[in-house]
């Protein structure tokens, strides 16, 4: 079985490996529409959180249940891609954490079938230790040939985030796109001869 590092090194490559079809899904029945996954899924826990609001809005927590982790959760939800075809998407949402001992992040996939085509789960800005409520998002382009899109908030490792004032919409082609994936590469090959 892959670790998280592992796993989100290869899906972020854009490697063939699908979230659902990789990670064991341990309860399809935690919040409506949304279910838990991850490497470890079993190791964390997740539900509402009445008495932890951000401006009067309801939260949904996700923590571990171990002392150690090797490995990440995620609360998450799975959607066609069908009426977001050409357009770009982002999640946001407010996010608190307590004692997070490795790091956590919002995160989106868009997925051609098996293949993820489109990707970012804050790996490069996440969220660690003990933080205040704060706004964070993703934005993704999702191009005509995808299939699905899948998102939600992901912690590996120890400690607990909740999440609140989640939101799923449709952007303007200004608002930019935060993968870490192909969209950072070069146009063209550098340094090919090694003097730079």
């Amino acid at each position: 079985m892959l670790n998280s590092k592992h796993f989100l090194q290869r899906v972020a490559a854009g490697a063939a490996v699908a979230l659902v079809t990789c990670v064991l899904v341990a309860d399809a029945n935690v919040l409506r529409g949304w279910f838990t996954a991850g490497s470890k899924p079993g190791e964390f826990e997740a539900g509402v959180d009445a008495g932890h609001a951000h401006e009067g809005q309801v939260s949904a927590f996700l923590k571990s249940k171990q002392s150690s982790v090797d490995g990440f959760g995620t609360l998450m939800q799975s959607i066609r891609a069908e009426q977001y075809k050409g357009k770009r998407v982002r999640l946001s949402g407010f996010v608190n954490s307590q004692e997070v001992v490795g790091w956590a992040g919002l995160w989106m996939r868009v997925d051609q079938g098996k293949d993820a085509i489109a990707f970012d789960n804050m790996q490069g800005r996440p969220i660690k230790g003990t933080t205040a409520w704060q706004r964070y998002a993703v934005v993704l382009d999702v191009p005509p040939e995808a299939t699905g899109i899948s998102f939600g908030i992901l912690l590996a490792g120890t400690g607990e985030v909740w999440l609140s004032g989640t939101k799923f919409d449709v952007v303007g082609m200004d608002a930019p796109v935060t993968s870490t994936g192909d969209n950072n590469l070069p146009e063209k090959p550098v340094n090919l001869d090694f003097t730079e």
